[in-house]
């Protein structure tokens, strides 16, 4: 039986004041992924939620409106989640070795808490040197750009990897309201930085390490952390 930690940002403004937060569809579309394969396969995962501070991290309300999609509104409406939510740990109280994999749901939101916040660094630390699953999408990358092996070596270091790319975020006009491009600060850390057409689908596995690109990758995220376990 696998157990999957899902982080979620609890940032609510952009640099600019904007409001921002987890990407609805990125969480709900690799949720019921494993959803679906946890009662075909008699409970195989089981999923927690976490955020920096805690209970009922904040939605991206722009996702919300712009996917309807039946997972996306399923997942607003869902009992566990709302439950799962409500209950959500502060990163400060996870136990890492309680889990084999750590997801981390993208947004805006984890460029400007998570990839600077210490006590994310030292838990996503914690899932990599025990070689376990880190995974990641969309901007849920950034959440890495602090992890290091034993040696000191960047997560990325030498390993193919993706996430939002500098042309979507220049479509989204997203340039400013973030302190930094993931991708290039993928490349900057020496991560070999994979991609394909903006808005297309692109998830790279490189041992450990799982990441997809936009929105439309989240799903493909999903299956291939199913995969690895």
């Amino acid at each position: 039986m696998g157990r999957i930690l899902f982080v979620y940002t609890s940032c609510s403004k952009s640099l600019t004041g904007s409001g921002t937060g987890w990407y609805l569809p990125e969480a709900a579309h690799p949720y019921y992924e494993a959803d679906t394969l946890r009662e075909v396969l008699a409970q195989h995962h089981t999923i927690d939620f976490a955020a920096p501070n805690g209970p009922n991290p904040p939605v991206d309300e722009n996702s919300v409106q712009m996917f309807k999609d039946d997972e996306s509104q399923q997942f607003l409406k869902d009992e566990t989640v709302t439950k799962k939510f409500a209950e959500s740990k502060k990163l400060s109280e996870v136990d890492s070795s309680q889990y084999d994999a750590v997801f981390y749901v993208g947004g805006h939101g984890p460029v400007i808490d998570l990839a600077s916040d210490p006590v994310n660094i030292k838990l996503a630390n914690e899932f990599w040197r025990s070689g376990k699953i880190t995974s990641a999408v969309c901007h849920g990358p950034a959440a890495l750009v602090g992890v290091t092996d034993e040696a000191g070596n960047s997560v990325f270091k030498g390993r193919s990897a993706t996430c939002f790319t500098n042309e979507e975020e220049v479509q989204v006009d997203g340039v400013k309201i973030i302190p930094f491009l993931v991708e290039d600060k993928i490349k900057s850390l020496g991560g070999k930085f994979d991609k394909t057409e903006p808005w297309g689908v692109k998830v790279c596995v490189d041992g450990k390490l799982i990441t997809g690109q936009n929105p439309a990758s989240a799903k493909g995220v999903g299956e291939a952390i199913h995969a690895a376990l």
